[in-house]
Formats: C-alpha cells, structure tokens, sequence
C-alpha cells in the first residue's frame, strides 16, 4: 500500500502526463503576470491619460470653445506654451492662463498661489454639450446665465456681466497695447462693468473686454471667443489672441502655462503610483525580483529527489517502526537505557574476545580495563539511570562512541 498511486492510460500503460502541458501552464502564468502588472499600470497612471478630448472649454479640448487651438499657434510661434496637470505647477513666474468653465469652480487656492504674478483668467460664456456625432466636438446650447461667470471670483472680486450685440465693430485697447487688439468684436460681446476692473480693451460704449484687477497681476478676459478656437479662425483674431498673451506677459516670462486642473484634468497623486516613482521604485524592482527567484526555485528542483515512502512499511522495518511507536506514545523511551547497554555489552564481549565464562559483573571489569578516557562502567551506570527520553540517548551515544572507539 503506498501514499503516492500510480497513474496508468488506457492505451500503453504509460503515466499520465497531466491535463495541462509544462508550456501550456507556462504560457498561462506569463500571461497572467503581465496583465496583473498592466492592470496595476493602468489603475495607477489612468487618469493621466485622459486626453481631454470631451468638448469642454480647456487647453486640451478641439472643441470650438475649447482652447488647444491657441496653445498650438503659441507653440508654432515660440512661445513656449505647457499644460499645467498639477496644483504644483501654479508656482512658476510664467504667464498662467486659467479657463474655469463655471463660475462656482473653487478659485481660492489658484489666486492665493497666483498672487504677484502674471495670470490671465478667461471667464465662460458658453452652455454646451459633448457632440454625439464628433469625438471631442460640443454643440452650443446657447450663453451661460450671466450670474455663472460673475461670480467666478466672488466674493473677493464682483464681475457684473453684460452681453450686447456688438455688430462685430473694433475693439478699443489702450495706447500702449499692441494694435492687433483692436480686432472685431465678438457676437454677442460679453463684458464686464467698468468699475470692476483697471480696463485695457474695452468696446465703444467702455465696457471692459480685457482688464486688471487693481494693482494686481491678475488679468480678466470678460470674453472667451478673443482666445478659443472658434474665435481664432480668422487671421486676425489669431493675431489679436498672440498680441493679447504678449501684453499680459510683459514681466518677461519666457513661456506660457495653461492651467487644465480647474478643469478636473489634473493629474493625481496615489499610493499606487507612488510604487512605480523614484524612490520607491526600487524598491518595487527589489519586490518583483524577489517574487521572480522565489517562482524560479518553486519549478526547479534543487537535489535528488527522494523516493516516495510506503504508508506501512515491509517485513521488520515495519515491526521496527510499529515498537518504536509504541513506546514514544507511552512515555516509555527514558527505560530503555539499560537494555541499550546490555546490548552494547554482548556486542564488546564478541568483538573484543572477553571470555564467556565471565559473568557480567566480571566482564564490565575486564573492559573497564581497556585504555581510554572512559570507562565502561562509568558509561552504564547513566544509561541505567535514565528516566528522560533525552537522557536515554545522550547515555546511549556515549556507549556508542566507546564501542567505536575500541573497535576502529
């Protein structure tokens, strides 16, 4: 009767190979491994993949609000634009132009970290939805409520609203601002009231198209068709939105960033993708490297294999085995000091030719006669002491050293 059965096919008799071959499983574990390290991949940086492309009024949108338009033509014209993905990005003395599309986006901690520097703020004027047909197109619904984006910086700042009908006449820019400011008007024209705002590009009748808030850094673009793209079709918009960049740029800023996290695109941070960064990503290499050398020596044997034992042993290996386990159950191996050392002693008196008409007494003198550090009585009397299991088999291994001994 053996643990290990046999498994014989029905065509050869031969053993049966397993459902699955070696390479099969193989296969199935590479597998396995590199879509669990994808998954992982996917969920930490996922949100960094968003392109931006759902038709709302952002750097990133080719929506007609959106603004990707002028980001390309800054960069087409040196102007070194970049996306801002992160809150961490407002600390720059560059040009930042922030595009909330509503006015109840929380504006509290980009102007306290915008203060001193130039910051160009497009308000919203647009109601749209994503277009069905298009990917990354919007359909306009029609204009905001003028409240949305008068209260994009309140309380701190009130920006009343106003829409006209401009009739696409120029717009009037200070002395000092560059021409191409004064492109047509768009239609409606939003604006904001004169008292809000230091104005720089107002309409005919005054109303603030482009200003300053007091003396701040802070820029305010009443109308976001002067920057967008639908705004920008035209030659000389396009200009006019370079010059307009230009002019709120003048601290000598060598680029311009365009904030997208008000925007919700920003780029989080997690612990999982804290894993796959330095400084942790060593340590995340050490992990994996591990893994892989404890799945190495988990397929590969090391050493010979040993031979599967019987449930039950043969002939007196198994009467051996069964007395052995008899008397570790009872408590009964500390006795048996006594009976070892009889044996050792019919085991000496044959090997070293004590005579047979001695008596035990006797023979334990002869041999404690034998020259040596120890004696053989000294060796017996622990054995016969014994009442421990380990006591029994330091005894033992003495008597069977001495035997050796004088054996060799």
């Amino acid at each position: 009767m053996s643990e290990v059965a046999t498994a014989l096919d029905r065509d050869g008799g031969r053993a049966s190979t397993g459902v699955f071959a070696p390479t099969t499983v193989a296969l199935l574990l590479i597998v396995g491994i590199l879509g669990f390290a994808g998954s992982l991949l996917l969920g930490a940086y996922a949100p960094d993949f968003r392109s931006g492309r759902n038709a709302g009024a952002h750097a990133l949108s080719n929506a007609a609000t959106g603004f990707a338009g002028i980001v390309n033509l800054a960069g087409a014209t040196g102007r070194n634009p970049r996306i801002l993905r992160t809150e961490a990005g407002w600390d720059t003395e560059d040009l930042v132009v922030a595009t909330p599309e509503h006015g109840n986006v929380d504006m509290s901690s980009f102007m306290t970290m915008r203060r001193g520097r130039a910051t160009l703020i497009v308000l919203p004027k647009w109601s749209t939805v994503a277009n069905e047909d298009v990917d990354g197109w919007a359909d306009i619904v029609g204009l905001l409520p003028a409240s949305d984006p008068a209260r994009t910086l309140a309380p701190a700042t009130a920006l009343p609203i106003a829409r006209r009908p401009s009739g696409g006449r120029p717009l009037r820019a200070v002395d000092w601002a560059p021409a191409a400011l004064s492109v047509g008007a768009p239609r409606p024209l939003q604006t904001v009231a004169p008292a809000a705002l230091v104005p720089f590009v107002t309409d005919a009748a005054g109303r603030v198209v482009l200003g300053r808030i007091g003396r701040t850094e802070v820029y305010i673009l009443a109308d976001p068709d002067l920057l967008n793209n639908h705004g920008i079709r035209s030659l000389a918009r396009a200009r006019g939105a370079l010059a307009l960049l230009d002019f709120v740029n003048s601290t000598g800023a060598e680029g311009v960033a365009f904030d997208v996290t008000l925007n919700g695109l920003a780029r989080g941070r997690s612990p999982l993708k804290l894993a796959f960064e330095p400084p942790f990503l060593a340590m995340t290499m050490a992990i994996v490297a591990a893994l892989a050398l404890a799945g190495w020596q988990a397929l590969i044997r090391f050493g010979t294999p040993e031979p599967p034992r019987r449930a039950i042993a043969f002939g007196k290996t198994a009467l051996v085995d069964n007395s052995a386990m008899i008397l570790r159950k009872a408590g009964r191996e500390g006795a048996l000091g006594g009976r070892y050392a009889a044996l050792i002693r019919e085991r000496a008196r044959s090997l070293l030719g004590v005579p047979a008409r001695l008596t035990d007494e006797e023979a334990d003198r002869y041999l404690d006669r034998l020259p040596g550090p120890s004696t053989f009585t000294m060796l017996v009397a622990p054995a016969g002491r014994a009442g421990h299991r380990d006591d029994m088999l330091a005894a033992a291994r003495a008597l069977h050293q001495w035997l050796w001994e004088k054996t060799r």
